[in-house]
C-alpha cells in the first residue's frame, strides 16, 4: 500500500463531491465526534442541525474539525481533514447566508435526516427548532491510499 498526500485542490474536490462526514468538537477537555450531512462551497461547510450537545459545545469552543472518508477497500481510500471554526447562522443577521445554505444542502438527498431523526427519537412531542451553521475552513489536509 502506498499513501500519498493530497493537494489542497484535491481536498476541495473531494469535499465538493461529499455530503457526509464526522464532526469533532470539544468542551471542558472532553472530545465529541458525531456524523453530519453537509454541503461545501467557497471555504465553508454548511450544516443543518437541531439544538443539543454539539451546538452547546461549539458555542463554548468554536474550534472544530471534520473528517470525510471514502473507502473502496482496506488498501484503497481517501481521507480529508478540515480544521475550522463554528459559526451559527442566526436570524435575522444571517438571513441571506441561511437561504444560500439551504439551497446548497437541498442538493443532497438526506441533508436533514441525521439532525431530525436523532432529536425526534428523544422527544416525539416537542417542537424541534432547527438551526443552520457553517464551518469556516482554516486548513485542509488529505491522504490517499492505494496499491500504486
Amino acid at each position: 500500500m502506498v499513501i500519498q498526500q493530497l493537494s489542497e485542490e484535491e481536498c476541495k474536490s473531494i469535499l465538493a463531491d461529499a455530503s457526509f462526514g464526522q464532526l469533532g468538537c470539544s468542551a471542558d477537555d472532553q472530545p465529541y465526534v458525531i456524523p453530519i450531512y453537509f454541503a461545501y462551497e467557497a471555504e465553508h461547510l454548511y450544516v443543518f442541525s437541531t439544538p443539543g450537545q454539539k451546538i452547546e459545545w461549539m458555542r463554548k469552543n468554536p474550534k472544530v474539525c471534520v473528517q470525510v472518508t471514502k473507502i473502496e477497500n482496506e488498501i484503497a481510500w481517501v481521507s480529508v481533514i478540515v480544521i475550522g471554526s463554528y459559526q451559527e447562522l442566526r436570524e435575522p443577521q444571517y438571513t441571506d447566508e441561511r437561504t444560500h445554505a439551504r439551497k446548497l444542502l437541498e442538493k443532497h438527498v438526506h441533508w436533514w435526516q441525521t439532525a431530525l431523526a436523532e432529536r425526534q427519537s428523544k422527544s416525539e412531542d416537542e417542537l424541534i427548532q432547527p438551526l443552520l451553521f457553517r464551518i469556516h475552513v482554516n486548513t485542509l489536509t488529505g491522504l490517499r491510499a492505494g496499491d500504486k
